[in-house]
């Protein structure tokens, strides 16, 4: 087995430093967005790369959501052995497997700093199948055109300012849809921080688990999210959120 990867000190920049090459059938390896997790969003295609795919690699939870598609074999990561692991996905591909990376969603929703560790550990291009992202599915719950509706995520490692910043300048002309970061820039966080910016109290709504049997909508103002900021429970609102705060 090679070494554990090194990877780009920024794995998404890395991802999008240049256009893929023209599409091709037979690449050796994808980046497949499997959905939100319920099944009934995972694209015939995607399913396709996933169950010819010699080995699939992901984090432990993605991989649990796709299972039964998998006819190969699967290699399951944390953040923690994601080198060690993604080390041994490109011996595989080295040696001529078929490879799958499986991330929710879609890769061009907030899943380009796996893409680019995957890329970075295979030494070639990946070609990226998109998914449906809970994002899109946050648009229709609450009415948000993405063409007249800021998207950030702060769900990354790195500074997040700039991204804060966007949100400040277009709260009440635009709709905002964000992915929270666990548990730090939660929901109540980033409505507190945009009143304080001078936001308008517009109409939030906080999506959880969305697609699933147990996916919630709490509806609120911006002001009634920001009252439980300094919480004593830090948030009231799981990991798998979206919050869509309307112009």
């Amino acid at each position: 087995m090679t070494d554990a990867v090194d990877f780009p000190d920024d794995p998404g920049a890395f991802a999008a430093r240049r256009p893929e090459p023209d599409p091709t059938d037979d690449a050796p390896v994808h980046a497949v967005g499997i959905g939100p997790g319920n099944l009934e969003y995972l694209t015939p295609r995607g399913a396709r790369a996933i169950r010819e795919a010699d080995v699939v690699v992901g984090f432990e939870t993605v991989v649990d959501f796709v299972q039964d598609e998998i006819t190969g074999e699967a290699l399951t990561c944390g953040y923690r052995d994601e080198p060690e692991v993604l080390a041994e996905f490109a011996d595989r591909v080295a040696e001529g497997a078929r490879g799958t990376a499986v991330l929710m969603g879609d890769p061009n929703h907030s899943g380009y700093q796996f893409v680019g560790k995957v890329e970075s550990a295979v030494d070639a291009p990946v070609r990226v199948i998109p998914g449906i992202s809970s994002l899109q599915i946050a648009a229709s719950r609450a009415r948000t055109p993405m063409e007249e509706t800021t998207f950030v995520t702060l769900h990354k490692s790195g500074p997040i300012e700039a991204d804060l910043e966007r949100l400040e300048r277009d709260a009440g002309d635009r709709h905002l849809l964000v992915l929270p970061r666990p548990f730090d820039w939660m929901p109540e966080r980033i409505a507190h921080r945009l009143l304080e910016s001078g936001a308008p109290d517009c109409e939030a709504l906080v999506c959880e688990r969305l697609t699933h049997d147990d996916e919630a909508i709490t509806r609120a103002s911006l002001s009634e999210l920001a009252a439980d900021v300094d919480s004593e429970e830090g948030t009231a609102f799981s990991d798998l959120s979206v919050l869509a705060v309307r112009r």
